[in-house]
């Protein structure tokens, strides 16, 4: 018997949020146990599982051992709250299964406020390149506990998210990652402090045989490391001493320095694995991104057109603005809580900023005075005014969407705001000579 059946095995469990995650969750503990399942919206649980639903008035009635809940519910604001706080010490995470699960597995845990996504993907891809049998997992939107035929020597890249991490008690990683930190999610962590500690579990967590990384320029992660009885290895990357690898890299995709940043992770954490830079250098040059993440949709002489919809804040803008000249920005969305544009005076000038959405004047706020811009209510309304300005202007020039504002406000998620941007980007750009 393994110690997947010994620790959940006849167990009541009770699996909070039916999505990619719930569902993962149930089908890999219904076999031993007894699962019921709650969603705030019963039409996420299919027909055939009804019968697992349990109705809102009968929580109460019902003793569980544990309570798998899915990152995005926020236990202070949810249907059924009060049940939640009660029982707190019982919930746990898909995360904590895949560990007790899997405990000698090795997981590489990518976590930050920026670049998770690009860098587990570009990290997945150079273990893969080196022959390694490995899964890329977690936030990225593959649930771990969706992996089948795992082997001693499988290894695992887990994107990790703030709310995942928080819900989590039992999680280690070997190899934990934090990219960078600034403020973000603060309508749910409420302070940055928490935010901060909520990733800073994945380094708390480890032994004197586990790796952490970080960056060497963050000073509020530095900090965290000095005040904390900290027992794993401690590399702290310094971007600057990979030059020599970034001048054999011929991808635009790096050509701004947070993506340098991320892939001088990967130069660090692939010298652990014993895999030659000439392994990651050719990784990164035929690295094509994710969609919608500082993605290239069309490219030539006169014009560049970057997608870059994931962008929630303007961290993750920031970097983008720095690397390019001619800028026609287009920004919207819901803005996040306490979200403020750090970026240095001299490049004011290269950027014409075009707003839409819900806060938008929020956003205008924010910019006045600094960046010139141009509002309207819609992103295709927007575009359209963008349109006009192209039209006249003959130099080389970027259009980036990179709305650092959340989504919610006009599109289901950021995937959802990318492809309308395409979408309408091809319609209204296909009888211009671009």
């Amino acid at each position: 018997m393994n110690e997947r059946q010994i620790y959940f095995k006849n167990k009541n469990i009770l699996i909070y949020g039916f999505g990619k995650s719930g569902i993962a969750c149930f089908n890999f503990l219904k076999k031993n146990n007894i699962c019921t399942i709650f969603d705030d919206n019963k039409k996420n649980v299919p027909s055939n599982l009804k019968k697992k639903f349990i109705n809102i008035r009968k929580l109460s009635t019902i003793n569980v051992d544990f309570i798998v809940l899915s990152p995005g519910i926020d236990i202070n604001k949810c249907k059924i709250s009060s049940f939640l706080l009660k029982n707190r010490s019982k919930i746990i995470s898909e995360l904590d299964i895949f560990e007790i699960s899997y405990p000698k597995i090795k997981k590489i845990t990518v976590t930050g406020t920026n670049g998770k996504s690009t860098t587990s993907k570009l990290l997945y891809e150079v273990l893969k390149n080196n022959k390694k049998d490995v899964r890329l997992t977690g936030n990225i939107g593959y649930p771990v506990l969706m992996e089948k035929k795992i082997k001693n020597n499988t290894i695992f890249v887990i994107e990790a998210s703030s709310y995942q991490l928080d819900y989590s008690k039992y999680y280690r990683s070997k190899y934990s990652i934090i990219l960078n930190l600034n403020p973000d999610h603060l309508e749910r962590h409420r302070t940055f402090k928490n935010y901060a500690e909520a990733k800073f579990k994945i380094i708390k967590s480890q032994n004197n045989k586990d790796y952490a990384f970080i960056d060497n320029e963050n000073n509020f992660l530095n900090k965290l490391i000095e005040n904390n009885q900290i027992k794993s290895k401690v590399i702290k990357i310094n971007y600057l001493k990979n030059k020599n690898y970034f001048k054999k890299i011929d991808n635009i995709y790096f050509n701004n320095p947070s993506n340098r940043k991320n892939l001088s992770f990967v130069f660090s954490i692939a010298k652990i694995f014993k895999i030659n830079s000439k392994t990651v250098i050719n990784t990164a040059n035929k690295f094509k991104g994710l969609d919608y993440r500082q993605q290239i949709i069309y490219k030539s002489k006169k014009l560049l057109i970057i997608n870059d919809s994931k962008s929630t804040s303007f961290s993750s803008t920031a970097p983008l603005l720095e690397s390019y000249k001619n800028i026609y920005w287009i920004l919207g969305g819901l803005a996040k809580k306490g979200d403020k544009l750090k970026l240095k005076k001299k490049y004011f000038r290269n950027i014409k900023a075009f707003v839409y959405g819900k806060d938008r004047n929020f956003l205008i706020n924010l910019l006045r005075n600094k960046i010139s811009y141009k509002s309207s209510s819609t992103l295709s309304k927007i575009i359209k005014i963008l349109k006009n300005y192209i039209k006249k202007d003959n130099t080389r020039k970027v259009i980036l969407f990179s709305p650092s504002a959340a989504s919610f406000d006009q599109f289901k998620n950021f995937e959802d705001r990318g492809k309308f941007f395409n979408k309408i980007i091809k319609v209204m750009f296909q009888k211009i000579k671009i």
